[in-house]
């Protein structure tokens, strides 16, 4: 059994945190809403009254929670974990944060004799309730043989793409392909609406078609019938978060991403609107503007 301490009760984190104590871990967790810790508490864990107590004689730090502002908060600020963690813990960032914010990050963890392990994920809210996460990993591989076995808990698979920085690296680049998916799939919804297709046989074609993703498959019919989907998926405002800080990584390596710029740009426009809702509201942005941003 390890002592961990979990930071970040959101829709991702809470699953998590539900996971590790239910593997019989010693869990202490926090979150910036307080009562979001009422049922783990329910169930074993023990609530934290800020980062720092929390990770207080820890042997692993997890934090999973929305940006670099709210990292930076769990991790350097002064009630943060590096005000109390022990030396030589395992400090592991699940969250969806920029590249440059890992390299800080990382070296600040480093000075302060922790094992930084890189650890952004895949999958939606039941699998991380479930323990069946895809775990994208960068981190020195001695470090990461120790995180293992936490690490199992929490994933079917852990994908392993080399140093500190590759796993966030990896992530950003997925989630903008998203973001690219569905740009092109709202654009060919609005013109399918326009010429008059029929809903139904054109939801029928998109998912029996060549170009039919897993993420086209979820939101084609939610973006043709203007419905929620049947499965929570990323706020548009997470999305263009997540666009941003990867077209400022391909920036800050010289490489042009012309599509990627411009499906970042959709989301800009549908963030101010639809900042919560799932991107599949992203078609009501292309389909007000008529196709101009």
């Amino acid at each position: 059994m390890s002592k961990i301490a979990f930071l970040g009760l959101g829709k991702m984190g809470s699953g998590m945190a539900g996971c590790l104590v239910d593997a019989g871990h010693d869990v202490a967790v926090w979150n910036r809403t307080a009562e979001k810790a009422g049922p783990l508490v329910e169930a074993g864990a023990r609530a934290a009254a800020t980062p720092a107590d929390a990770a207080r004689d820890a042997d692993a730090i997890i934090s999973m929670v929305a940006d670099d502002q709210a990292s930076w908060r769990v991790w350097r600020a002064d009630d943060g974990v590096l005000a109390t963690v022990s030396s030589g813990a395992l400090a592991i960032e699940c969250s969806t944060i920029s590249h440059g914010h890992v390299r800080r990050l990382s070296q600040s963890a480093v000075e302060r004799g922790l094992a930084y392990i890189d650890c952004p994920v895949n999958g939606p809210p039941t699998a991380a309730a479930n323990g069946s996460l895809i775990l994208l990993v960068g981190a020195n591989e001695p470090d990461l043989a120790r995180a293992r076995p936490l690490l199992e808990v929490l994933a079917s698979s852990i994908l392993y793409f080399g140093a500190v920085g590759t796993g966030t690296a990896f992530k950003l680049i997925n989630n903008l392909l998203g973001a690219v998916h569905a740009s092109s799939l709202a654009e060919a919804v609005a013109l399918a609406n326009k010429v008059g297709l029929d809903k139904k046989t054109l939801i029928a074609a998109v998912e029996s078609g060549p170009c039919a993703s897993p993420h086209v498959k979820r939101l084609v019919a939610p973006m043709v019938e203007g419905r929620a989907p049947d499965s929570s998926g990323l706020s548009v405002g997470l999305r263009e978060k997540d666009a941003r800080y990867c077209m400022a990584m391909a920036k800050d390596t010289g490489q042009d991403m012309t599509i990627g710029d411009v499906a970042h740009r959709w989301y800009a426009e549908a963030a101010g609107n639809y900042w919560g809702e799932d991107d599949s509201s992203l078609v009501k942005t292309v389909s007000t503007h008529g196709g101009r941003i």
